[in-house]
């Protein structure tokens, strides 16, 4: 936020006054600008409206995709919160040239809404930008020794997962343990599960993000998340352990440009699914969506060198829960 010009003692009260009151409310609406450039006649302002998940990787592509042509003097104007929340906020009226959910059925509403194009999911891609996995995230040397998701119903221990009410990433978590308990078991399987589970569930955060900062905070033994946020928070110095099951889900955000988005939000959705892109997600702990980009070392995953360990069993929501309308 630009420092407002000061002039004299009243002014200067009067200004810190003002910073500090617009910050709050630009904290309480989860709003923020960035970008290369400030705005001006020759800028192009995008607004993108997301899940608080793929913050940083987005942030790491928005970059990249201002050194290219179609980027150049693009600003952002970001919105992030709990994907549901976010998802409804649009449909609603909250502008956005271009966003990035949680779960398909977030953009769904959109499409219901007219706000999107019933060809959104038509590509190659099936309109998914970024891919990660369900892990079990524990404390430090991972004392309760949690391996499985047998070990997560086991008595004294404690868990923090999302509110399924408002977050993508609580409904991502739950179907990954229905689903393990489902494949050999069934539907009854499934249900006596996840009845064990929220008995041993300690705190329903609103959103991803959220949960992550309750688990940092000390609630909990394990956190139940997405593999890319336990490996962002670690680059940033977090000091715990994540397990990748044997068993787990294939998480798949999907993308969208808006009907009456900027054309600029096209290129940068192209630019997102390149294989230049897709590094800057992986950077960030994301699974890259095909093999031709090229992953490299990435801090704090498990093992930087193979960041990406494939499961025995990773399931999919289209190949193994009947896609998201069952």
């Amino acid at each position: 936020m630009r420092s407002l010009e000061r002039h004299d003692m009243f002014t200067r009260k009067r200004s810190t006054r003002l910073i500090a009151a617009t910050t709050a409310l630009v904290a309480a609406l989860g709003l923020s600008a960035c970008g290369g450039a400030d705005a001006d006649s020759s800028s192009t302002t995008l607004s993108l409206v997301g899940f608080a998940v793929p913050k940083a990787g987005n942030n790491a592509a928005q970059k990249e995709f201002a050194k290219t042509d179609d980027g150049k003097g693009v600003v952002w104007k970001e919105s992030y919160g709990a994907s549901g929340d976010q998802s409804r906020a649009v449909a609603g009226g909250l502008k956005a040239d271009y966003v990035h959910f949680s779960v398909t059925p977030d953009v769904t509403r959109l499409v219901d809404a007219g706000l999107v194009e019933d060809t959104w999911d038509d590509g190659e891609n099936k309109g998914i930008v970024t891919d990660s996995v369900v892990v079990l995230v524990v404390r430090e040397g991972n004392p309760k020794n949690i391996q499985t998701w047998d070990d997560l119903v086991k008595s004294g221990v404690s868990i923090v997962t999302p509110n399924p009410g408002s977050s993508g990433a609580a409904r991502w978590n739950i179907l990954a343990g229905w689903q393990q308990a489902a494949a050999d078991g069934g539907d009854a399987a499934g249900t006596e599960y996840l009845t064990k589970f929220f008995k041993n569930v300690a705190a329903l955060p609103g959103s991803g993000r959220d949960a992550t900062a309750a688990f940092q905070a000390g609630t909990g033994d394990v956190l139940i998340s997405y593999e890319n946020e336990a490996i962002l928070a670690r680059q940033q110095g977090e000091k715990f352990d994540y397990v990748v099951p044997d068993e787990t889900l294939l998480i798949e955000n999907p993308g969208a440009v808006l009907k009456d988005a900027d054309p600029k939000a096209e290129a940068f959705l192209e630019y997102v699914l390149s294989d230049e892109g897709q590094k800057q997600y992986v950077s960030k702990g994301f699974r890259p969506l095909n093999d031709t980009v090229e992953v490299g070392k990435v801090e704090g995953a498990n093992d930087p060198e193979n960041p990406f360990p494939t499961p025995a069993k990773l399931f999919t929501i289209d190949g193994d829960l009947g896609g998201w309308a069952a």
